[in-house]
């Protein structure tokens, strides 16, 4: 059974270093990335399930990152994270893409239930494209009589 790998991104060093540290102690694989584009950039070269995404980011802030992800890497789940929520960034977040929405501080607990809960998100539709493309490549027994004439 594959186990979940999480990125987390954000500016903020301390948040990445110590969220990492609980992450990693409660067994959970887990990178960072301190800007839009290194997440970008990570996510290329890793295998990344679930990415924990800051909103508020110099450069390439968390909705144009999101949309990046989503864009380039469509099966990958983001939870957009923020210390300065509103209403508008929570729907455009949602609109594009994010699987859900925490404020800061979070619950290292809370942080991981929406993580396990996208994660699972993300295997239930893995598992609808391989029974589809089982589906389709399968004969039905009218092709497999009509092959074998």
């Amino acid at each position: 059974m594959e186990t979940m790998k999480m990125m987390l991104v954000d500016d903020e060093e301390r948040f990445l270093s110590t969220t990492q540290k609980l992450l990693t102690r409660k067994g959970y694989d887990v990178i960072t990335a301190g800007s839009g584009a290194e997440a970008l950039e990570k996510l290329r070269m890793e295998n990344v399930h679930v990415v924990i995404l800051d909103v508020k980011m110099p450069g390439m802030d968390g909705i144009a990152t999101l949309k990046q992800i989503k864009n380039q890497f469509p099966m990958v789940e983001v939870i957009m994270l923020t210390g300065h929520a509103t209403v508008d960034s929570a729907v455009e977040g949602l609109k594009s893409g994010a699987t859900d929405y925490l404020m800061k501080p979070t619950d290292i607990d809370d942080l991981i239930a929406k993580a396990e809960d996208a994660f699972h998100n993300r295997q239930k539709i893995e598992g609808r494209i391989r029974v589809a493309q089982a589906r389709s490549a399968m004969k039905s027994p009218r092709q497999i009589l009509e092959g074998s004439e």
